[in-house]
């Protein structure tokens, strides 16, 4: 199916009579006929439904969507992005190892790789998004497990080259995992390019509209676990009695150990009536990310020829250095643009201050235009020099273009910018 028609029916199928929409299954647990199906489904969850924490039919229903979407076999939502993030490297990292990851991402990301993993033992090595194909070579040690990259970084606007990093990352046997939360698959589609994980928010473009928290993990089942490098995944599992995920579920065995190990120790699974929700917005995501680009080049091309801004970061410009790489990589720039207003952090401040239908809230990719300034808010914990890689100017402001009529967006910010 092509990606609208995917977005409406992939994921779930009704039979004769059954309900049209995905139903809500609100239900922590399931019945089973015998205390030894019980014990069956204790030693391999897969066999059937156990609980909510691991599983449940509505959510399944939306992972088996994203993972049609994502062009994966198979998905495991989480409560959070961060929850994805966390939970991506966790399944194949552990104390004394370490992974490479591009220094443009998100703040909460980097704080999350500098700080909190590292009190797990495990070892972030960044790495410019740009830099070249030896200085990345160089950044990989015996002990590294997994490059990490966003496909447009927030908020920088980053393209990451897929297709390079993939083919360094495999050149050293580990996998490329991709957060391709601001382009969504309506846009890119990472695996295509040869990324071997990909996860995503879902609270942004894939819900749309701000109503839940969540995250989702994809795997493309095309990376070879084998080789040594990931014990894990490979050698018996004595809190399953025994099972190696590679030889019992061969391609599904990334995506199954994070479900049967990390969710069910972390917990960290969202509830039904969330993935019901996130699966409403699922369906409208192609036709939404066509209007949220075409506004957001709109305004790009608007503030980069005011004389109160002194840059714009947007790659569907033309005077863009991720021009080329986001015409390769994606079908439009999407929908968020970070620019730079004259005067520092008090320019920018009076400019949001000044907006009255964009609105200033700790959030981004909604279908409403919002704004924020990433140096007092989501990159705030970095220090200078962490905010300086990650690209973070004191008087930057990260525009999320909405779907209002473009005329209503350009003239709150003209008459904001007068205020500068």
């Amino acid at each position: 199916m092509n990606i609208e028609t995917a977005a409406l029916h992939a994921g779930y199928t009704p039979k004769n009579s059954e309900p049209r929409v995905i139903p809500i299954y609100q239900s922590t647990t399931y019945v089973f006929d015998s205390t030894e199906d019980v014990g069956d489904v204790f030693d391999d969850p897969t066999k059937a439904l156990i609980y909510s924490r691991f599983a449940n039919p509505t959510v399944m229903a939306v992972e088996d969507k994203i993972a049609a979407l994502e062009g994966g076999i198979a998905a495991m939502c989480t409560s959070s992005g961060q929850m994805a993030t966390l939970m991506a490297v966790l399944n194949i990292c552990g104390m004394g190892d370490s992974f490479i990851s591009t220094a443009q991402i998100y703040g909460g990301t980097m704080n999350l790789f500098s700080y909190t993993l590292k009190r797990f033992g495990i070892e972030c090595i960044f790495v410019d998004a740009a830099a070249g194909d030896e200085e990345l070579r160089r950044a990989f040690k015996p002990n590294t497990k997994a490059v990490f990259g966003e496909t447009l970084s927030n908020p920088t606007l980053a393209v990451l080259d897929i297709e390079r990093f993939a083919k360094i990352a495999h050149e050293n046997a580990v996998p490329l995992i991709v957060d391709n939360t601001f382009p969504s698959p309506a846009l890119c589609r990472p695996i295509d390019f040869g990324a071997d994980i990909v996860i995503h928010s879902t609270s942004k473009y894939m819900d749309g509209h701000a109503l839940q928290v969540g995250g989702v993990i994809v795997d493309a089942g095309s990376f070879d676990w084998g080789g040594g490098k990931f014990p894990g995944l490979t050698e018996p599992d004595p809190s399953y009695h025994g099972i190696s995920y590679t030889e019992k579920y061969e391609k599904l065995a990334y995506i199954l150990k994070a479900r049967m190990q990390l969710m069910r120790d972390f917990g960290g699974y969202p509830a039904a009536h969330s993935a019901f929700l996130l699966n409403l917005g699922l369906e409208t995501l192609p036709v939404r990310m066509e209007r949220h680009s075409a506004n957001a080049l709109a305004a790009a091309r608007f503030l980069e020829n005011s004389d109160k801004v002194e840059s714009v970061s947007y790659p569907g410009l033309e005077s863009s250095a991720y021009y080329e790489l986001a015409r390769r990589y994606l079908k439009s720039a999407s929908g968020v643009v970070t620019f730079c207003v004259k005067g520092g952090k008090a320019g920018a401040v009076r400019f949001m201050d000044s907006l009255k239908l964009a609105s200033i809230h700790v959030h981004v990719s909604d279908i409403r235009t919002c704004v924020l300034h990433p140096a007092s808010s989501t990159h705030r914990q970095l220090t200078d020099a962490q905010m300086a890689a990650s690209g973070v100017d004191p008087g930057m402001v990260r525009l999320s273009v909405g779907l209002e009529h473009i005329d209503d967006i350009i003239a709150d910010l003209e008459k904001a910018l007068k205020a500068v």
